[in-house]
């Protein structure tokens, strides 16, 4: 029995030794495979970095600035933003209405900003964890500028004018070419339905805007200018904002052909009267090219007593007489032409038709309606009238003191 136990335990003894072994073998291969190292948990991630949060910069004006100009946008920048807020506030609390300009980097006021006043600007950004983040500027607005410039409009609200009118605007000061960019970005045009159109830069004092074609019948146009308190050069600045609504009515358009010797009346894109008319002979014809209706006279006086030349001075009453020039071209009643109306030319420039068919192309016509001469000996100059559809539209968007983009 002894010998027994004794070979029981030497057996026990052997399998504790080879389970001893075979665990060190494994924790050996172990540290080989790690090379050293604590084992990583396989399928395990590094936790993220957070996201940077929501921010933003007033950039302009900058906080505790004196002297701003009234017609000054507020500038500002942000990051990590999925919806921003501008809110512009005065001394007493009170909202300032505005809007994003086209870039989306600056707020513009509705109107110019009061003198002498302080304002609060805060730029509120959310970013996607839906937390907020804010950037204030507290500013104060010059004092009134003694040197201001008046700015004018041609039309007024509620005109109803031609396919072919220009928006027309006059400044009292000549802008310097160095301002002019920042004068027109503040002028913004609205028609509707939409339409293609650019300003153009007639002189220093005048600028105007066209659409590539002609209006389309009944648009609404209504045009701004943000100007009040605008830097205009010099230690000259703009007076006032202007705003003006006008209406285009019906299409009417006239085309005068010397061959013929008739005009041809289009309204809304169909013909609606032929007229035999009596051009400018030749010693003084008539103006070739595109001119506008630029004033109406039911009676008038052609009073030519200062021309140079004796045979063309005549004092004459005038009836349904329409300018087209400021040299002195109308369309008007000629009841002395009439055997030569359709036939031949004995006008000192103007266009001649019948009592009746001047009446009633008088009452049909706006001012503003364009006229399109064709096949005399000279052409219309620029500015001897409203001479704009008589430029290409590459040559009058060179006019613009902005780069052009449709």
């Amino acid at each position: 029995m002894g010998a027994l136990r004794n070979r029981a335990a030497a057996r026990s003894g052997r399998r504790r030794t080879a389970v001893l072994a075979a665990l060190t073998a494994v924790l050996t291969l172990a540290a080989g495979c790690t090379g050293g190292e604590s084992p990583a948990w396989h399928g395990a991630k590094p936790a993220p970095e957070p996201s940077p949060k929501a921010s933003a910069r007033i950039v302009s004006p900058a906080a505790d600035a004196h002297d701003v100009p009234a017609s000054t946008t507020i500038g500002f920048e942000t990051t990590k933003a999925i919806k921003t807020a501008i809110e512009l506030k005065d001394a007493d609390g009170a909202a300032v209405k505005g809007a994003l300009t086209a870039g989306g980097k600056t707020w513009l006021p509705a109107g110019q900003l009061d003198y002498g006043t302080t304002y609060t600007a805060a730029v509120t950004v959310t970013g996607d964890d839906g937390k907020t983040s804010t950037a204030t500027s507290t500013f104060t607005v010059m004092d009134r500028p003694a040197n201001q410039v008046r700015i004018s409009s041609f039309l007024g609200d509620g005109q109803v004018v031609g396919v072919g009118m220009p928006l027309m605007v006059r400044f009292s000061r000549p802008i310097p070419k160095d301002y002019r960019d920042d004068v027109q970005a503040r002028m913004t045009v609205q028609a509707k339905p939409a339409q293609e159109g650019v300003w153009h830069w007639v002189s220093g004092t005048e600028v105007r805007y066209r659409p590539k074609a002609y209006w389309r019948a009944n648009t609404s146009v209504s045009y701004k200018l943000q100007t009040g308190g605008l830097p205009m050069g010099d230690g000259w600045y703009g007076r006032s904002d202007l705003t003006v609504d006008v209406k285009i009515g019906p299409s009417v358009v006239m085309t005068v052909d010397n061959r013929t010797k008739s005009m041809t009346v289009t309204q809304n894109g169909k013909v609606v009267r032929r007229i035999p008319v009596s051009l400018g002979k030749p010693t003084t014809p008539s103006s070739s090219g595109t001119m506008l209706v630029l004033e109406k006279f039911r009676k008038t006086m052609f009073d030519t007593r200062n021309d140079p030349n004796p045979a063309d001075r005549y004092v004459i009453p005038i009836e349904y007489a329409q300018r087209l020039t400021w040299g002195g071209e109308f369309i008007h009643s000629a009841p002395w032409s009439v055997g030569a109306q359709g036939h031949t030319n004995v006008s000192h420039g103007c266009v001649n038709m019948s009592p009746a068919n001047a009446a009633w192309l008088f009452g049909l016509t706006r001012m503003g309606d364009p006229v399109t001469v064709r096949g005399t000996e000279r052409r219309v100059q620029l500015g001897n009238g409203w001479t704009d559809w008589n430029m290409s539209w590459a040559d009058y968007v060179k006019g613009s003191a902005i780069p052009y983009s449709n």
